[in-house]
């Protein structure tokens, strides 16, 4: 309604996006294209629209393009955060080292932004600068995590905190620190959940199981707490699978064999249940073949094969699923958002052919999956070894060196470092990378906060109760608490919540909670509601928001109240919590949440 009183650029521009609103998917995709297109052909100065046509440019045309099109964008302000989001994009995955020099400042750009920590984690990994990837992605873990902390969110509630804690889970591991990534992983883990989200609401048993492959934990793979059971029925026989292997690595290899028959009892299932949610009358389910399976499944049964001494029908297995992460990498449809495989399978092939001395046949394993994990320790010892078997000492240093400086502050004891240093190479570290790198070290980034979620403190809570005295949450130190934010009397919704609270008061009292309900009606008003004199409830008054506020209760932007449900522990520390449009009132889940934490 406006574009006819504004500038030709202006009205162009309300015409780009109004056109690529109007539409859906690709149709949307080419009309803002187009229409962008048209701005930097009438306006070849406006940056604005050479920078958003590069980004939604990616994956539409040819990077090179855009990369021209990023570079004039740099030329006028060469720390504009777009510029440099755009070309970490534009090549990830692609030709990644294309994007390092935008890795370098994006960060710079845009500090208190946890994506622009968290791309340039990305690229660096593609490279192999391992180092540089955990500095970038532990400070996108902490800005991330700290802005949750300051708005009052939770990790459920936060997607990108948990794929950052993910992705640093992994690159800890490549970097030699398993103990931190499991750490991550089970804090992950033991964060609050929500009812509402049945597959849980980030994968991080995924990260857990690949981090004990990886370090070998197997007694703890097969104890049946360390790992717990999977949220998500998707991830059950990912689990099932890391015991088969941890079986097999002990010599297991009977009760193996028993529980591969269970994993492929758990696929055959959960491939039926995906056919059965097809819509009746709707396109056929496209049938599932091997290639569909992930990788770790059709490893287990590999490296079980082997150690049954069926070398040859196992080896033959290793190299057709290495193939078909060859297609999948090729295609692009390999997942590496970090991966959830533990390995490349090529590394498992070369370990494999140098327990039995073929060490050619490993040597050239080993360098292919060297390709696709660049920098990759099991690889880089793999090959110290091997070439030690074949008396090229000179060879072996070289590998022993990289991967000393891959894991320059690794923690001590794992197997392959021993291995290596057993050799008796006197290897200096020395690394080889696209660029030199920083070392990494936590503690340099202990400022900025924390990367691995805790309960943090609640708010202050200053009201007043009933008889118009102050009411602060220390009165209640030394209890849990359930503290409700609710509209008033008048709500139904609320007094059905309040209903179903009161009437489990005993539970709650059992539980060493008390419960605690906050509005902003006035003292008097709460002293004579008739609706809630029943309740076993303290009512207090928050008069002018301000502790709904600080408890993200109250929505400035449309100045409205809202329905909060708050757990806190006795030291004063936020356990749990929902907020929004409707009042929760699932009080078996709190009790549940409760004893989750209560002891």
């Amino acid at each position: 309604k406006r574009k006819d009183t504004v500038t030709e650029r202006e009205r162009l521009y309300i015409e780009t996006w109004d056109a690529a609103w109007s539409k859906k998917g690709k149709d949307a995709s080419q009309a803002l294209l187009t229409h962008l297109g048209k701005l930097c052909v009438l306006y070849p100065n406006d940056i604005e629209a050479k920078c958003q046509l590069a980004f939604y440019n990616i994956g539409e045309g040819s990077a090179l393009a855009n990369e021209f099109l990023i570079q004039q964008v740099l030329a006028a302000n060469p720390m504009h955060p777009g510029a440099h989001h755009a070309r970490i994009h534009n090549w990830d995955g692609i030709d990644s080292a294309q994007a390092v020099a935008s890795c370098e400042l994006y960060g710079k750009a845009a500090p208190g932004i946890g994506h622009s920590l968290h791309m340039p984690g990305h690229i660096y990994t593609k490279v192999g600068m391992w180092h540089e990837a955990a500095l970038a992605m532990d400070s996108a873990t902490r800005v991330e995590l700290r802005y949750m902390n300051e708005r009052f969110a939770l990790p459920f509630e936060n997607w990108d905190y948990a794929h950052n804690r993910d992705y640093l889970c992994y690159i800890q591991e490549q970097l030699g620190r398993g103990d931190a990534s499991i750490q991550g992983a089970r804090d992950m883990l033991a964060s609050p959940t929500d009812p509402s989200q049945t597959g849980g609401s980030y994968p991080a048993i995924s990260p857990l199981i690949r981090a004990m492959l990886k370090f070998e934990h197997w007694n703890e793979i097969l104890d049946g707490k360390s790992i717990g059971t999977p949220v998500d029925p998707y991830f059950i026989p990912y689990k099932t699978a890391a015991e088969i292997i941890a079986l097999v690595k002990l010599k297991r290899t009977a009760e193996a064999r028993e529980k591969l028959v269970v994993l492929k009892a758990q696929v055959a299932k959960s491939i039926a249940d995906e056919a059965a949610k097809a819509p009746p009358g709707g396109p056929p389910v496209p049938p599932v073949t091997e290639d569909d399976t992930p990788l770790l499944f059709r490893v287990a049964e590999a490296e079980l094969l082997i150690a049954e001494g069926q070398r040859m029908d196992g080896m033959r297995m290793l190299l057709n699923i290495a193939d078909a992460e060859k297609r999948a990498r090729a295609k692009g449809q390999y997942s590496d958002d970090p991966p959830s495989e533990p390995w490349p399978v090529m590394r498992l092939v070369g370990d494999a052919y140098l327990a039995n001395k073929d060490y050619p046949s490993a040597i050239e394993a080993y360098e292919t999956a060297l390709k696709q994990e660049i920098n990759d320790a099991w690889c880089l010892a793999g090959l110290a070894k091997t070439w030690v078997a074949l008396g090229q000492n000179d060879k072996a240093r070289v590998y022993a060196g990289r991967l000393l400086a891959v894991w320059d502050g690794a923690e001590a004891g794992s197997r392959i470092m021993r291995e290596v240093e057993a050799l008796g190479l006197n290897a200096t570290p020395k690394a080889e990378t696209y660029k030199p790198e920083k070392p990494y070290d936590p503690k340099a980034l202990d400022p900025i906060g924390p990367s691995n979620w805790a309960p943090f403190a609640a708010p202050k809570l200053d009201c007043l109760n009933v008889n118009g005295k102050p009411a602060k949450l220390e009165d209640y130190r030394g209890k849990n608490v359930l503290l409700v934010f609710y509209l008033s009397d008048q709500c139904a919704h609320c007094r059905d919540q309040l209903t179903a609270i009161n009437k489990r008061m005993t539970e709650f009292v059992d539980a060493d909670t008390v419960v605690v309900a906050v509005s902003a009606a006035k003292p008097e008003a709460n002293r004579t509601s008739s609706m809630l004199a029943t309740f076993k409830i303290p009512l207090l008054s928050d008069l002018d928001h301000a502790t709904a506020r600080r408890y993200a209760s109250y929505d400035d932007f449309e100045n409205l109240e809202l329905h909060s449900t708050i757990l806190i522990d006795k030291k004063g520390l936020v356990r749990w919590k929902r907020t929004g449009g409707d009042p929760f009132s699932d009080v078996d889940f709190l009790l549940k949440e409760i004893g989750r934490w209560y002891k």
